[in-house]
């Protein structure tokens, strides 16, 4: 049975409100394909990691950064609010054979920066190194935050959307014919 306003038309009826959020810490859960994916702010990241540690995700797999300059309207959950970078981490529980996701959105700041995982995660090292030489994205507390790929007087962070186009020189080898 339709409900009618004054005046005999069809009244608008009420959007069901929106579901409250799923957290888990403090964080924003969201379950794409059925993984948890954890969304969780700069200073809850160290704790969101130790509390996964503790529930037996013993492996830190990868950490990584993304750059959204060209892309802000990406799909995010209610109350998560987009930055140009974010960092991403995922974790392993080899028990109950379980995979969780953390991602961090990072303002861009100068530089951005994020807690250091190693603390919690020792393995994260170099990943966070990684991250850091081409994106530029700062771990801060990390023992040894210097370049891992490029050299260590190379300028900017390649992987960067606003780094220039066709800035790495390319260098061939000169491979001998056969035969000659």
């Amino acid at each position: 049975m339709t409900s009618t306003a004054p005046g005999g038309e069809p009244a608008e009826e009420a959007a069901p409100p929106e579901p409250e959020p799923e957290l888990w810490h403090g964080a924003v859960v969201d379950r794409p394909l059925g993984q948890a994916v954890l969304h969780v702010r700069p200073e809850q990241y160290v704790e969101v990691a130790h509390a996964l540690f503790e529930e037996g995700f013993a492996l830190c797999l990868e950490v990584t950064g993304v750059d959204y300059l060209t892309h802000p309207g990406r799909s995010l959950p209610v109350g998560v609010v987009p930055e140009r970078f974010e960092v991403v981490a995922q974790f392993l529980d080899l028990d109950r054979r379980e995979r969780r996701r953390v991602r961090v959105q990072v303002p861009d700041g100068e530089p951005p920066s994020v807690p250091s995982l190693f603390d919690v995660y020792p393995g994260v090292e170099a990943s966070e190194r990684e991250t850091f030489d081409m994106f530029g994205i700062e771990f801060t507390g990390h023992p040894d935050l210097t370049r891992i790929l490029m050299p260590e007087d190379w300028e900017g962070h390649p992987l960067r959307k606003d780094y220039a186009v066709g800035r790495i020189p390319v260098q061939f080898k000169v491979v001998p014919r056969r035969g000659s």
